[in-house]
């Protein structure tokens, strides 16, 4: 979580909450959350990263609110994930998920907003790198390419 800690953020004011969840009931009742994802609920801890809408609007406003705390918290999310693949831990994004319940499941009050939910633990079996676009596809110079 140190690495989460060094994230950057709008104005740095780290718009976001992180609930980490280890009790077993909680873990089902957010797998159920997310559409029966089950894997969710067998990982041995379970990350739950939010946007703090209020903490951001107070600067920003209605950006803040809407845009900034969104985009801090899935930074922090973001290294969230490196960090764990950096000490040879396994993690998954999962971002399709019924907010309401998983913010009854975490007890967020309703200016924390759940972005994704990260399962952590060690893999049981290494996975297959997935195919991914060369940079050749996404890189742009100077404006987008028609087409795309």
């Amino acid at each position: 979580l140190e690495t989460v800690d060094l994230a950057p953020s709008a104005g740095n004011l780290q718009a976001y909450e992180i609930v980490m969840v280890r009790d077993e009931n909680r873990k089902r009742a957010l797998a159920e959350a997310a559409w029966g994802q089950w894997f969710i609920a067998e990982a041995p801890v379970v990350f739950v990263v939010c946007a703090n809408r209020r903490r951001s609007a107070a600067r920003y406003g209605s950006r803040g609110e809407n845009l900034y705390s969104i985009n801090d918290a899935s930074i922090a999310a973001a290294y969230l994930e490196l960090a764990a693949a950096a000490l040879g831990l396994g993690s998954c994004w999962v971002g399709a998920f019924r907010d309401d319940m998983v913010s009854k499941v975490i007890e967020a009050p309703s200016h924390i907003r759940p972005i994704a939910i990260i399962p952590v633990g060690y893999p049981a079996e290494a996975p297959s790198r997935p195919y991914r676009r060369g940079f050749k596809d996404f890189l742009h110079f100077d404006k987008i390419r028609v087409g795309v």
